[in-house]
């Protein structure tokens, strides 16, 4: 979560704002940030909810369909979860809580994040179970996790610890 001490780490240049203004501008980057993972999030989630009823559907083994399943799942609580942080403005509106409003939306963008990449590995895997089998499925499952962690978490935490560290 977003924190006072995150944006007021000494190593950063400080801006002249108010705390209010400090919150409306996150409030705003997080917005951009959740319009660009909310498009893909929604535009994966509509169209794993068309493929089940595609012809071919039913060829797909147990475990492709329970792999697609559940990965659909995941798309859809990823989409849900990406689209909370509007529905809690909306809730929150007029009530002064711009910080709690922005702590609760970086929470939720996080954790839509998560749930967009488990989707995504999962939709992967059954790709590639589909067109080469088992060993590929796993092996493309599991490169992807490694990706995803590495571009979505580790990345961005030794950007972060990088910028903290004083000079």
């Amino acid at each position: 979560m977003t924190s006072q001490r995150d944006e007021d780490d000494a190593s950063q240049p400080r801006r002249h704002e108010t705390p209010t203004e400090r919150l409306d501008r996150n409030w705003a980057s997080l917005l951009q940030e959740l319009r660009v993972v909310q498009t893909g999030g929604q535009i994966l989630t509509g169209l794993m909810l068309t493929v089940p009823f595609q012809e071919g559907f039913e060829e797909l083994s147990s475990r492709e369909q329970y792999i697609f399943v559940v990965s659909l799942v995941f798309a859809v609580l990823s989409t849900v979860t990406l689209i909370s942080p509007v529905a809690l403005h909306r809730l929150l509106f007029r009530r002064h809580a711009i910080d709690q409003l922005v702590d609760r939306a970086h929470l939720l963008t996080l954790i839509g994040i998560g749930l967009l990449g488990i989707a995504l590995i999962g939709v992967l895997t059954v790709i590639f179970d589909i067109v080469f089998g088992g060993w590929a499925a796993i092996t493309a499952g599991c490169l992807a996790l490694v990706v995803f962690l590495f571009m979505w978490v580790a990345m961005p935490l030794r950007e972060r610890r990088r910028l903290s560290r004083p000079d």
